[in-house]
Parts: C-alpha cells; structure tokens; sequence
C-alpha cells in the first residue's frame, strides 16, 4: 500500500514567514491517501484567503493556492494494516473535525524549540507525524509538536516521486481542471 506525503510552499504571506524562519523551501505538507492526490488532508487554512481561520481541512489541489504552490511528492509503502490505521485516524479526524483547531501558538514553540502541545490542535507537520504514528510509523525521533516539514521530508523511508509545481504533477486526475492564479483572480473582481 502507498501514501503520498505531499510538501508544498503556497507561496503566501504565512508560508513566507515560515520559510524565514526554517529557512527551508516547503512550509507546509499534507497526507494524501491517493497518487492523483485526490484524497489530501493536513491542518491548515479553512478559508484560502484567511490564514487565521484554520483546522482540519480535506485538501483540494484545484484550489489556486496549491495550483501555484511548489511542491515535492513522496510515497511511503506501508502493509495494509498500517495504512488502515493511518486512514482510520484521519477519517475520525475529518468526522470530528469541529472538534479540533490549528495550533498557531505551537508554531511560535517549534521555533523556540518548546515542546508545546495544545489539546485538539495541531501544525500541518505535527497532524502528518500523529497519523503515521497511528499506524505505527514513526520517521523522526522527536516530539510531534517539534517536526517540520523539514523533518517529515528527510525521513529515510519516503520515495520522492515528483518535484515542480502542482498543477504539473503528473499524476493529477485528468478530470481536475486548473485556473491559473491570474485567471483566478480575474474572477473573483
């Protein structure tokens, strides 16, 4: 069985701010259970314009932000139990997801190093290093709260299978459409 560690860098304002302070290309990375990405979730932003109003969120790479984004795809082979637990978790997860928040405040710990955990939230990283603990998989030694993207990405079990920008993945479901980010824009004035 296979799952799909996707890393991206939005190129927003937030991602920004995060890249400066990792100084590494990617500030955010998502699950995803198919290779056409078509079943992607990580913590985020809820609304594409407002990075304030975040959680759990089911990812849809039509969206203009991960049209734009840069990104690196990777796979993990896993035995069917443990990716049946990885998506036993994060179907819980999306059937509760009111339960639960983005841990803004754990980004400003993870950049002072401070193992801070705040019940029911979490980071795009640390929810991706709690699922694949579900199933038993556990690619950095180090606290949840305290893995970055970077962490995930140089774990030794991941196969990259793509580099470049997500609207030129290849293995996008032909049935998704994209908009170009001028194109969007033009629309939405």
């Amino acid at each position: 069985m296979e799952l799909y560690i996707v890393f991206t860098d939005t190129k927003t304002n937030l991602a920004k701010m995060i890249k400066n302070c990792t100084g590494y290309p990617f500030s955010h990375v998502s699950l995803s259970f198919t290779k056409d990405l078509s079943h992607m979730y990580s913590f985020g932003r809820k609304e594409a314009d407002n990075a304030f109003i975040g959680g759990f969120v089911k990812e849809d790479v039509r969206d203009h932000l991960f049209q734009r984004a840069d990104c690196a795809v990777c796979k993990l082979e896993l035995n069917e139990e443990s990716y049946r637990r990885i998506w036993e978790y994060v179907q819980r997860m999306e059937r509760e997801q009111d339960l639960f928040k983005y841990n803004f405040t754990g980004l400003f710990a993870i950049a002072l190093n401070y193992n801070f955990n705040r019940k029911n939230a979490y980071f795009c990283s640390q929810f991706v290093a709690e699922a694949l603990a579900a199933g038993g998989i556990r690619p950095v030694e180090k606290p949840h709260a305290l893995i970055t993207p970077r962490d995930l990405f140089s774990a030794n079990d991941l196969t990259l299978i793509y580099r470049g920008v997500m609207r030129e993945y290849p293995y996008l479901n032909p049935s998704i459409e994209f908009v170009t980010a001028d194109a969007f824009l033009e629309a939405v004035q």
